[in-house]
């Protein structure tokens, strides 16, 4: 998505020198970032550097020892332990490299949960996980479980599932990483696809290809800082 220089977008994710100890190792050591509606970042760097720990910040999924983490406006730290996995389910989506589906529930079921959490009626979640499926392509797999599905199939259904509440934030941790490259292509396209719809996303990837493919700006992280930022072309 284009990006002026009086850039008025909805600032999403905001991260303020955000710190983050596990005992006497360092994974977050001061790193501020953020990123506005209809952005696609994609976050690359050595094994170790903090780049999970960063996107675990940012859905929520961990506090940091010292810093600020705002996304769409709220403050993480102000919020109980159920009141984080609230605000998750309604604002942010999460993909997997392994997908993290549920092994005994179709893909349907799998994706339909998702809405059910944040008290959706079942029939209305079912309908709405019909519809993601159609779109995705994958609506003739709905009553097929997990173990059936090929790679790609289940990376759709996890898509499927991270978009099922309309999250403000889509969050995809190696997202092609369990992939072979057709598969892997096709996520890539679906990426690029709902970024240009408007979807602010935000990928940690080892893979340069993902990331100039699917981003238009790219975050480097060393040593749990940003050591870098750069615009990008997206989709090229």
């Amino acid at each position: 998505m284009t990006q002026d220089h009086n850039d008025a977008r909805q600032v999403v994710v905001r991260l303020d020198d955000v710190h983050k100890e596990y005992g006497d190792s360092k994974a977050l050591d001061g790193l501020s970032l953020e990123v506005r509606a209809g952005d696609a970042v994609a976050v690359m760097g050595p094994s170790g550097c903090g780049k999970s720990t960063l996107l675990n910040m940012i859905a929520g999924l961990d506090r940091p020892t010292s810093g600020g983490v705002l996304v769409q406006g709220q403050n993480l730290s102000e919020l109980s332990e159920t009141g984080l996995a609230l605000f998750r389910r309604r604002h942010v989506g999460m993909i997997f490299q392994f997908f993290n589906l549920i092994d005994d529930l179709p893909a349907l079921d799998n994706v339909a949960l998702a809405a059910q959490l944040t008290g959706t009626s079942a029939k209305q979640a079912r309908r709405r996980a019909l519809e993601l499926l159609e779109e995705l392509g994958i609506a003739g797999r709905r009553n097929i479980y997990p173990a059936a599905l090929s790679g790609g199939e289940r990376q759709r259904v996890a898509v499927a599932r991270a978009l099922m509440n309309r999250p403000a934030l889509l969050l995809a941790d190696e997202p092609t990483g369990a992939l072979d490259s057709k598969a892997g292509e096709q996520v890539m396209d679906l990426l690029i696809d709902l970024n240009q719809i408007g979807q602010t996303l935000v990928i940690v990837t080892h893979d340069p290809e993902l990331a100039t493919r699917c981003a238009s700006r790219l975050v480097q992280v060393a040593d749990g800082r940003v050591s870098r930022t750069s615009a990008l072309e997206a989709g090229v």
